[in-house]
């Protein structure tokens, strides 16, 4: 039976029909929620997670700026080096307990150590201190105006901030408690991990005094509960959100999409304009792919429209053969090698020269998250027609992010390649960026090592006018593409669906659980 005949047929009330329906926001995210610690595993969906039930000091608008949330304001001496943040009157956890600014100095220590923008925040910063329970000191080795910035970041991840006895857990270790002081509350008792996760409205929540506009501005709840339930099979999911059995599908898979867009009661836009970047991400620590001809031969071999074509619809991608997503200010784009035949013999002579001799190549992929499976699964066939001895790991999205963590060796439990993507506000600029960083021990998932490039990041961060800026992010990108930290599959512009009723639904990296009514 395929999908659309599936969409024709009667779908049953499923088990997690509640009474108050129109009191109840049902959202499907892109994969299972199955953590819980959007500071110990920033993956896109514990985002989503995480915007629910904690807050940021400060947000971003449509432009990615920096605007205060839980931030009244701040005051910066003028040579730079003092800044002074000031909370908002009335804030709450959801305990009860008021924030303080001891909570946001713990926070931030503990995002800082696994956070990259964090890290480079937290080197600038000679001493971080609570004035008192309002006002938050930083004391900075020199200038660094993008502090506002680092606190508002939207993606990978967030500096979310939490009471102080939860945030002084460990950074390499998952917070037991899920209490923030956010517009949501989180219900542990009702949480089946990759199943459902549900929410209850904080009344106590008070929202800043402007419009929505993606992480920034008035954070309004219009419903009383919310319910993130995860429906493995897009056809279901889809006949779900026709029937009103759900409310929000985040991903529809791409084919299915003109049949929403048919239907009366359902309707779909664009997820977010600046789209997503996609890229096959090496394992730098162990043969072949720490060998860097290597590398370049895979890059310059990947086809870039198979990719694309498998996971969005025609005009919703474009090939983008750069280090950042393409469109974007201050971007570099190379001109992509001849694909083919020669190119492929080239990959398998690079192969035979880093001495790769048939042994196993392992790939995880998960299976129940659109947007990377397919792209995963054009990386194996391709593998395979270069002769490699691939083998495809599939997992559901939780298994996979849990051996992406693994440095082991592949055959072991380790891995050597991994596709996925990143939105592009999220890895706008090398501040942002973790995929595009090479410090080895402390860089995201493939560890990838090179001084130079390294070196260009912090030029591009140390630069004392916008040419010097703009000529170490130009170094930056062609350090970046010689050394090949991942090799990029292509720009992609992914559509969101949702009940025509379902109105307030912004465009933004992810999805914005708040500034929703039914009309």
């Amino acid at each position: 039976m395929d999908r659309r005949t599936l969409l024709a047929l009667p779908l049953a009330a499923p088990a997690f029909a509640q009474p108050a329906r129109a009191r109840t926001l049902r959202f499907m995210p892109q994969a299972a929620l199955a953590a819980l610690d959007p500071i110990f595993n920033p993956t896109t969906i514990v985002t989503t997670h995480g915007f629910c039930v904690f807050d940021t000091l400060y947000g971003v608008d449509r432009a990615l700026r920096p605007r205060p949330q839980m931030a009244e304001g701040h005051q910066v001496s003028t040579d730079g080096l003092n800044w002074t943040i000031t909370l908002r009157p009335g804030l709450r956890f959801h305990d009860g307990e008021p924030v303080r600014a001891a909570d946001c100095i713990a926070s931030i220590r503990r995002w800082a150590v696994r956070d990259s923008f964090g890290q480079v925040l937290m080197r600038a910063t000679a001493e971080l201190a609570a004035a008192d329970d309002r006002r938050i000191t930083f004391r900075l080795h020199r200038p660094f105006p993008a502090l506002p910035d680092a606190l508002g970041k939207v993606a990978a991840s967030p500096c979310f901030i939490m009471p102080e006895r939860i945030a002084a857990t460990p950074p390499t270790q998952a917070i037991g408690e899920i209490i923030g002081s956010g517009p949501w509350r989180f219900n542990a008792a009702e949480f089946r991990a990759g199943a459902i996760a549900t929410y209850t409205r904080n009344d106590a929540y008070i929202p800043r005094d402007e419009p929505a506009e993606v992480t920034s501005g008035g954070k309004r709840v219009h419903f009383d509960r919310l319910e993130l339930t995860w429906i493995p099979d897009g056809g279901t999911a889809a006949a779900a959100l026709r029937t009103g059995e759900i409310d929000w599908i985040e991903y529809p898979l791409p084919d299915l999409v003109p049949v929403l867009d048919r239907d009366r009661g359902t309707r779909t836009q664009i997820y977010d304009p600046t789209g997503f970047l996609g890229f096959l991400r090496f394992n730098h620590l162990h043969p072949p792919f720490n060998d860097v001809r290597v590398r370049r031969a895979i890059r310059d071999v990947l086809v870039q429209s198979d990719y694309m074509s498998a996971v969005a619809l025609p005009g919703d991608w474009q090939e983008c053969h750069a280090m950042f997503p393409c469109g974007l200010p201050g971007t570099l784009e190379f001109a992509p090698a001849p694909r083919g035949a020669a190119a492929m013999d080239a990959a398998r002579a690079a192969l035979r020269e880093a001495g790769y001799a048939g042994e196993p190549i392992i790939h995880i992929n998960p299976t129940d998250f659109p947007a990377v499976t397919q792209q995963g699964r054009v990386t194996v066939d391709l593998m395979r027609r270069l002769g490699l001895n691939i083998q495809a790991f599939e997992s559901d999205w939780a298994g996979v992010i849990a051996r992406r963590s693994n440095r082991g060796a592949p055959t072991a439990g380790g891995w050597h390649l991994h596709n996925t993507n990143f939105p592009s506000p999220g890895i706008a600029n090398p501040a942002l960026s973790p995929i595009i960083r090479m410090h080895g021990e402390g860089a995201w998932f493939g560890w990838p090592s090179d001084q130079g490039v390294e070196a260009a990041v912090q030029a591009w961060i140390e630069a004392p006018d916008a040419t010097a800026q703009a000529a170490a992010m130009e170094r930056l990108q062609r350090l970046a593409w010689d050394a090949v930290p991942f090799a990029p599959t292509g720009l992609f512009r992914l559509r969101t669906a949702f009940r025509r009723e379902l109105e307030g639904v912004l465009q933004a990296p992810s999805p914005m659980l708040w500034n929703l009514r039914r009309g």
